[in-house]
This record gives structure tokens, C-alpha cells and sequence, in this order.
């Protein structure tokens, strides 16, 4: 293998997104040859150099990624100061994985987990405008004028915020609405409605970059087959991956 930045070299470990693996830099946890190390612009040789994070060796792992559908009472994070069940505790696989985004403690729906750093980047990156397709149940009926505003945008925490669409299964659901998003802050689609006076009783990511759970049970989670990843790559802008590296279950 080729010298690669060590950012990049964590996240091709599967320890967490590059984005993630800066500020484990940042935070004196990672190790080279047993010195901390915290120049981000070093360059690493996989080969020779031994790189540890928080006193574990890491080497690179084959890529994996796998869909869930959440339910609702577990978090999304590697380890929770609560001690509150993980998203994690429901895959049964060898390799270490880590969600892309979060989902609320009571947030159910369609999550994303993989060891492949630059995957979690290109699905979280706001220049991709990945699709985020919600479910809600809101405490009363979405006035129209709100709906328009929360269309046309609205600002939130300092800049302008907005969802891509809203709409109705039915004209007798109004407090029902089924968001389309792009943007992956937390909690942005319940801080969108609490900044015009509703609150989100329930909420279900019903797809993520157009997969869909409507035919996976809560709790229950599959691999994406190389041909999905390839889609998701080419349909919304980028065909730079490695074929080879994405494992076929």
C-alpha cells in the first residue's frame, strides 16, 4: 500500500468518518509508533508505521455496509455515558461498523452503517443534497402558510433552513406530513417544526438515499449489495470508489 493521509487511513479502518477521525487526532487519541500524533497532514505508510486509537492497533478492514431499520430505545453512537442500548448491539458481524448521521433515542427508520469513511462522507456531505424522506406525526394540523414557509425556508440556528418538499397521504392527515429533506443536522426536522410552534410526537426515516425499509421489519438490518452502493455513488454524482473493496453479501 501507498503512503495515505492518516485521517483517511482510520477511516479506511472502519474506527469511524474521516470527518470523526480529525477530531480523534484533535483529542491526542491516536498514536504513531507510539508517539501521539496530532498533525493532521501527516502522511502514513500502512506497511511500516504502526497507528493506534486509544491504545488499539487498527489496520484496514474490508468495506461493508449494511441498511437497518431502527427502532425506537437505542442510540446511535459506539458508546453512550448512559449506558443506553447501541444500534450496534443488533449486528451480528465481525467487522466493526459505525452509523452514518444519528437517529433520535425514539427516532426509528432507515440507517445507514458501514466501515468505509469516504461512503459516510458522500452521504453526509450537504453538496450531495442526499434525500432523507420522513414520516412525522405532529402535535396539530400543518397550517398551509407553515407548510409554504417551511418549502420556501426559515432560519435556523443562523442560516437559512428549509425542507425540499412536504406532503399529505391524505387531506385528513394534516398532522401527518412526510418530509423530504437534504440536510443531516440533529434533530433538523424536529427543530424545523418547533421554530413555527409544532412539536414532533413521532417520527420515522422511511428511506435514505432512496432505500427504503417499507420491507425490512424494525430491528432488523441486511447488507447492500455492491450494485446498491454503486447507485447510490452514480446517481448522485460520483463514480470514484474501488469496486474491489466493497464486499458482496
Amino acid at each position: 500500500m501507498s503512503k495515505t493521509r492518516l485521517n483517511r487511513f482510520i477511516a479506511e479502518c472502519g474506527v469511524c468518518s474521516r470527518r470523526e477521525a480529525d477530531n480523534y487526532i484533535k483529542e491526542g487519541r491516536v498514536e504513531v509508533n507510539g508517539v501521539i500524533q496530532k498533525d493532521f497532514f501527516i502522511d502514513i505508510d500502512p506497511e511500516k508505521d504502526i497507528v493506534k486509537v486509544d491504545g488499539e492497533k487498527i489496520k484496514p478492514q474490508r468495506k461493508v455496509y449494511i441498511l437497518m431499520n431502527k427502532p425506537k430505545g437505542f442510540v446511535c453512537t459506539l458508546s453512550d455515558e448512559k449506558n443506553r442500548p447501541k444500534i450496534t448491539d443488533l449486528i451480528k458481524t465481525n467487522i466493526r461498523v459505525y452509523p452514518v448521521g444519528r437517529l433520535d433515542f425514539n427516532t426509528t427508520g432507515a440507517l445507514i452503517l458501514t466501515n468505509d469513511g469516504d461512503f459516510a462522507n458522500f452521504l453526509l456531505s450537504p453538496k450531495n443534497k442526499i434525500p432523507r424522506v420522513y414520516i412525522t406525526k405532529l402535535n396539530r394540523p400543518l397550517q398551509e402558510e407553515d407548510k409554504e414557509r417551511l418549502k420556501k425556508g426559515i432560519i435556523l440556528d443562523g442560516r437559512k433552513s428549509k425542507f425540499e418538499d412536504i406532503y399529505f397521504k391524505s387531506s385528513k392527515k394534516l398532522n401527518y406530513p412526510i418530509i423530504i429533506a437534504s440536510e443531516g443536522r440533529n434533530h433538523f426536522v424536529k427543530n424545523m417544526f418547533k421554530a413555527l410552534g409544532y412539536f414532533v410526537e413521532e417520527l420515522h426515516r422511511e428511506s435514505f438515499a432512496n432505500l427504503n425499509v417499507n420491507e425490512l421489519p424494525l430491528g432488523k438490518w441486511r447488507y447492500l449489495s455492491l450494485d446498491e452502493v454503486e447507485k447510490i455513488y452514480k446517481f448522485f454524482g460520483s463514480d470514484k470508489y474501488d469496486k474491489k473493496s466493497i464486499t458482496k453479501k
